[in-house]
């Protein structure tokens, strides 16, 4: 695992567990579970916050984050996201205020908890491979395809899980997504013939 950004996940992770809010972690960080480690400059996570959470999260977090409260609150308005920096390494955490979705209220529903720290041992829920395949495939998408970095995490995901994808949940969902195309594309690339 990667120690800088399984720490300040863990920091959050502990806060939002405390305030009984539900999360996951996706995009590198989960793909560097499901797949291959590389280095990373954020994590991702997806939170169901609300407005009676930005007061105790920001008390919790502020000595060790920087952390905006009105950009919170915003972001719960609007189900969009927000940042904070953990100021001992200015490392960013990119929070994504859960949606009414279909596809994310999914994800949430099919988190499940990993050991991703052993000294001492925490655990913290983490999007499924199937969904950080899909997460992925809708950012290189929305990025107008030509991020090396998110196509590398699908691949490596794929090349990692193989046989253990659930093809259907992929192809329900990339079907549904609009990202068949992709979902194919990155199949073939990765050698899974699937």
């Amino acid at each position: 695992m990667l120690l800088e950004p399984t720490t300040v996940a863990l920091k959050i992770i502990s806060v939002f567990e405390e305030l009984g809010v539900p999360y996951f972690i996706g995009g590198s960080l989960a793909s560097a579970i499901h797949g291959v480690v590389r280095a990373t400059n954020d994590v991702d996570i997806v939170a169901d916050l609300k407005m009676e959470h930005v007061l105790p999260l920001k008390k919790a977090l502020q000595d060790e984050f920087y952390i905006d409260e009105e950009m919170i609150k915003e972001a719960i308005k609007r189900k969009s996201s927000f940042n904070i920096i953990y100021l001992e390494w200015m490392f960013k955490v990119d929070i994504f205020v859960l949606g009414s979705r279909p596809y994310v209220q999914e994800q949430l529903r099919r988190r499940y908890e990993e050991i991703v720290s052993r000294k001492p041992e925490q655990t913290a829920y983490i999007a499924t491979r199937e969904d950080t395949i899909l997460s992925k495939l809708e950012w290189y998408r929305m990025g107008g395809e030509v991020s090396d970095r998110q196509w590398s995490d699908v691949l490596g995901v794929i090349k990692v899980q193989g046989n253990c994808l659930d093809m259907d949940y992929l192809n329900h969902w990339a079907n549904k997504l609009n990202l068949d195309d992709l979902l194919k594309k990155a199949l073939d690339e990765a050698g899974t013939g699937k």
